[in-house]
């Protein structure tokens, strides 16, 4: 998978299934209205968002990563998943706990998907 569109379209495909396994598992502090749709789009803007704003984010905090032994990365995907819900309406997320603990949830499936499709 050497094509940048290729792995752009894992990571939106990964998010997605991130987002729906999160409020799959976290019941009612994250609420996409049953959309598959909502689904979708949620999934392509944490996409965006992981691609360009992540990484700006993860250099600025770069103390705090270090500082925390990378456990302040799960605010950092934490604050994506709210930006997600900021931006696109239709998800909700109820508070920053709920959006932590979601974040955490995305980036297991992302490792996990990621790993299974590396090439080797």
């Amino acid at each position: 998978m050497k094509s940048p569109f290729a792995r752009f379209v894992v990571r939106w495909f990964v998010s997605a299934l991130g987002i729906w396994l999160a409020a799959t598992l976290l019941g009612g502090t994250i609420d996409y209205g049953q959309s598959l749709l909502v689904i979708i789009v949620s999934g392509l803007i944490l996409a965006i968002i992981n691609a360009i704003i992540k990484p700006i984010v993860i250099i600025l905090s770069l103390p705090a990563i270090l500082f925390s032994l990378g456990l302040f990365m799960i605010v950092i995907n934490g604050l994506m998943v709210t930006l997600v819900s900021w931006l696109y309406s239709p998800l909700q997320v109820t508070n920053f706990g709920a959006a932590m603990l979601a974040g955490m949830v995305i980036g297991l499936v992302n490792y996990l998907v990621t790993t299974i499709l590396e090439d080797r």
